[in-house]
């Protein structure tokens, strides 16, 4: 969350301030998103106001009863669901496009960017199913902008639904969407300091993506450093080095995450 932009309280979260009627006995755990915003609020000497903090808190509360919602919508469908976030320009939809060629699962893919259509169109033009979301002023999807984005993909045809976060590697940190796995990007061109200034981003990746490696003969990037600083950060996390132009390495990715869906059934 941020305090100058205006996404820590998004319009969408504040437009369901209302109960949805499965709300009624449903029983999920809010200690992981809940972790995350006490470690900025405590790291944040400007949200010191006691209303403020609870106006967080609420919409958090309301965020993770969506995501939780969100997520079993795709466990009903037997779709795994992967939040795909980066700054800006490390590549996402990039990938995706190239995933599209080597993937054996099916999947889509829903869109978040504050304006235009066009990494959507990029991805339908590849035949992949894209529904964007534009965010307006908030630098980050949350669990409501998701769900709507759900209604108007084709879930009974897919294995696998990303979330394409807005490029941050700030707020998207914060907030669960619904899905499974979370996969972050950080590229060569980034330079080789981003993991240690944004441990909560990092620290939530299931696979971290080292991309645009064929660019390394020309920047100065320990990448070594960076992998060691990543399990630093969170020990078991997986990472893959990515260059588009290795084939195999985008394989290697679409591998990973059919790994990941057959574990889960």
């Amino acid at each position: 969350m941020c305090t100058d932009c205006g996404c820590s309280i998004t319009d969408s979260a504040m437009a369901h301030t209302h109960e949805h009627s499965h709300a009624e006995g449903h029983d999920h755990s809010h200690s992981h998103n809940h972790q995350k915003a006490h470690e900025h609020l405590h790291h944040n000497p400007q949200l010191n106001d006691a209303k403020t903090i609870s106006v967080i808190q609420k919409i958090l509360d309301k965020n993770d009863h969506e995501a939780e919602h969100n997520r079993k919508h795709f466990d009903s469908k037997g779709i795994l669901g992967i939040n795909l976030m980066s700054s800006p320009g490390s590549g996402k939809t990039t990938l995706l496009e190239y995933l599209a060629d080597v993937a054996e699962f099916k999947f889509g893919v829903v869109e978040g960017d504050l304006e235009t259509n066009r990494d959507a169109d990029r991805l339908k033009a590849k035949g992949i199913p894209a529904m964007q979301i534009q965010t307006g002023s908030a630098c980050h999807l949350d669990a409501f902008m998701v769900h709507k984005g759900l209604h108007d993909m084709p879930l009974d045809e897919l294995d696998v639904c990303f979330v394409e976060n807005v490029g941050n590697l700030v707020c998207p940190a914060s907030y669960d969407v619904g899905t499974h796995l979370n996969i972050v990007l950080v590229s060569i061109p980034e330079g080789e300091d981003k993991i240690a200034k944004y441990p909560v981003m990092f620290r939530q990746a299931d696979l971290i993506l080292i991309t645009k490696t064929d660019l390394l003969p020309h920047f100065k990037y320990d990448i070594e450093a960076e992998k060691a600083e990543a399990r630093r950060i969170k020990p078991n996390v997986d990472i893959l080095e990515v260059n588009i132009n290795d084939i195999d390495s985008v394989k290697a990715v679409a591998d990973w995450i059919e790994f990941k869906r057959k574990m889960r059934g």
